[in-house]
């Protein structure tokens, strides 16, 4: 008898953001129990799960584009609002539903889902975590996300950190699984290109004040002009307009107008491990893309010109041996990275990323064969122990202290009309353009 094929694993994702988004539905096929390391089936290899992804709607929902350059495809992919998702989480079945959402995002969702699968008797597995870096906020995000079957972390060291905080308010802990980032890949890096190629990984805010991103910026330019022979490339994340995880407010491509680069020098957008397949020396201020250049052996530099500071998020890698300054590279310099810090982040270059995603599987797996289901969501956050804040993270969501929608909240049976699609480009639109263009004046105003 020919074997039977086995159940395609059944996975939702929502995700708030383009970054999210592809964090979200790439740990989706790498905890799919049975799944490979592959972020797509490959020939011969098991089918790869089905897939549903929501994008929250708010200021960073993804634009096409952002979701083009992404580069993950699911089997289906519509906006919804956190009620529209929550009614079809009561109505649909899934094995395993990804919450790729800011922290306040998740501990709603995980609220609203414990009200409308109360009267199931089987339920999803909850997993959600972080995109990259964990390097601020760790006690808040944290326990919003507490109550999920899975919390994953990238690395040794945020696992550790994780069960920590959760031991340390009497929370469990045993949610917290270790993992890596689930975006890491590519080829080593084998030696230099022809031309050379300096990239510098940009961040919507990091640094935030105009003084400070004109001075990378400027220094950017300095590097092309000192070295002709060499390309030098500004990777951007969004186009003016678009958001993503974080608000950005300058824009380089605004800033970069007031310069005259030399011909060397190139804006590029794209998927960043294709910019890393011809990157020789990677330069950011605290971007994971450090670590996915870590990852792949590139040379990679976090810079120190603006200080070691935790308001920049650089302050992660001490002790990584990639902290230096322009000027240092401008003579020449390149550091090497410290292989133990590198192992203690999640970047397993030694290859062993085949694994990384193992004990999750497993952990899943065994969470879908658990008799008679799986226990209702339990929050450390409730109206009990945080009755001064969770309401207010809950209301922003259009969701009651109980988790039930607020009369008035924004659903809808069907998909939007054109007339509401206008409405709601316009209301993005005036949105962005107060956070680029008038919020700034508005806070030179108030330095006068």
């Amino acid at each position: 008898m020919p074997a039977s094929t086995p159940k395609r694993p059944r996975i939702a994702v929502l995700a708030d953001s383009d970054t999210r988004w592809k964090w979200g539905a790439l740990t989706a096929h790498r905890i799919a129990p049975g799944q490979s390391m592959e972020t797509a089936p490959r020939e011969g290899a098991q089918v790869g799960p089905a897939l549903d992804g929501f994008l929250l709607r708010g200021r960073a929902t993804p634009t096409p584009r952002q979701l083009e350059e992404v580069g993950v495809r699911a089997d289906s992919l519509r906006e919804v609002t956190a009620v529209e998702f929550l009614r079809t989480m009561a109505e649909e079945s899934y094995d395993i539903l990804v919450l790729a959402l800011v922290g306040g995002g998740v501990q709603a969702m995980l609220h609203g889902l414990g009200r409308v699968w109360e009267d199931r008797t089987s339920r999803p597995v909850v997993v959600t975590g972080y995109v990259g870096v964990v390097y601020e906020k760790l006690a808040d995000g944290l326990l919003l996300r507490h109550g999920a079957d899975l919390v994953l972390a990238n690395s040794r060291q945020d696992a550790d950190r994780f069960r920590a905080v959760y031991e340390g308010v009497g929370a469990d802990a045993s949610s917290v699984t270790e993992v890596a980032l689930p975006f890491l890949g590519g080829a080593d890096y084998e030696g230099e290109h022809d031309p050379y190629t300096v990239v510098f990984a940009a961040q919507p805010s990091v640094p935030e004040s105009r003084k400070d991103r004109t001075y990378l910026l400027n220094r950017l330019v300095q590097h092309a002009r000192k070295h002709p022979e060499r390309e030098v490339l500004l990777k951007l994340r969004s186009k003016p307009g678009e958001h993503t995880t974080h608000i950005e407010e300058l824009p380089y491509q605004k800033l970069v107008q007031r310069l005259d680069p030399p011909t060397n020098f190139r804006l590029v957008y794209g998927n960043m491990g294709e910019v890393l397949d011809r990157t020789d020396l990677l330069v950011t201020v605290s971007s994971t893309a450090a670590l996915e250049s870590l990852h792949r052996r590139i040379p990679t530099v976090v810079l120190t010109d603006l200080g070691i500071r935790e308001s920049l998020g650089n302050h992660h890698f001490v002790g990584s041996g990639c902290l230096a300054s322009w000027d240092q590279l401008d003579t020449g310099h390149r550091p090497a990275p410290d292989e133990e810090w590198v192992a203690r982040q999640g970047v397993v270059a030694d290859g062993s990323y085949a694994s990384a995603f193992d004990a999750a599987r497993e952990r899943i797996a065994k969470l879908l064969d658990r008799p008679g289901g799986l226990p209702p969501l339990t929050p450390y956050y409730t109206p009990v122990t945080a009755p001064g804040y969770l309401p207010g993270i809950l209301a922003r969501h259009h969701l009651g202290p109980d988790g039930t929608p607020l009369p008035g909240a924004p659903a809808a049976d069907r998909e939007p009309g054109p007339v509401r699609q206008i409405v709601r480009r316009a209301a993005r639109g005036a949105y962005r353009h107060g956070v680029q263009r008038v919020a700034p004046v508005i806070r030179r105003m108030g330095e006068l």
